[in-house]
This record gives structure tokens, C-alpha cells and sequence, in this order.
């Protein structure tokens, strides 16, 4: 899921994946595709706030060295490995 960061310029990607789950990460556009470590929350969650600016950009979560879409999210967009990454609109 993403939603607007606390601060100006930043959106906040949050991610539920199972009691399992060990390390998650996020990797976009944003970050030119490089894993950033998120961290978890006392609900099982877990996030990470990251500065963009307005606009349209494609992500994925890496959950124990897998690449996921964004469950909670249903903008998506083809790429070259013939799977789906899903898209954040920030504004």
C-alpha cells in the first residue's frame, strides 16, 4: 500500500506479509530498482517512507529475496520479465 508521507514530498510503502516472512524490501524506480530494507511494526507490518515527487512510478516488494506486486494496490504495469509491478500515483 502506499499513502502520503508525513512530510511534504514523501509517500509511505506499507506492506502485511505472513509470520513467516524474515526480510522484506522495497525496490522501484525510485531507487533505481536497489532494495531498501523496511522495517517492522508491532502489527506484523512493514514500511518505509521514501521522498518523491509527484508522479507515477513502478515498485515491487522483495519478500525473503522474492519479487511481489503490492497486494493492496491494483494499478499495475507489464515488464520485461513477463510479470506485473505495481504502480504508486503520488501527488
Amino acid at each position: 500500500m502506499v499513502t502520503k508521507g508525513q512530510k511534504k514530498g514523501t509517500a509511505k510503502f506499507s506492506v502485511t506479509p505472513g509470520d513467516e516472512t524474515k526480510t522484506v524490501a522495497l525496490a522501484g524506480e525510485f531507487t533505481d530498482w536497489k532494495p531498501v530494507a523496511m522495517k517492522k511494526q508491532k502489527n506484523g507490518s512493514y514500511t518505509v517512507t521514501v521522498p518523491l515527487s509527484p508522479g507515477n512510478y513502478q515498485y515491487k516488494f522483495i519478500l525473503d529475496g522474492q519479487w511481489a506486486s503490492d497486494p493492496d494496490n491494483d494499478l499495475w504495469a507489464p515488464n520485461c520479465y513477463g510479470s506485473l509491478n505495481s504502480v504508486a500515483q503520488v501527488s
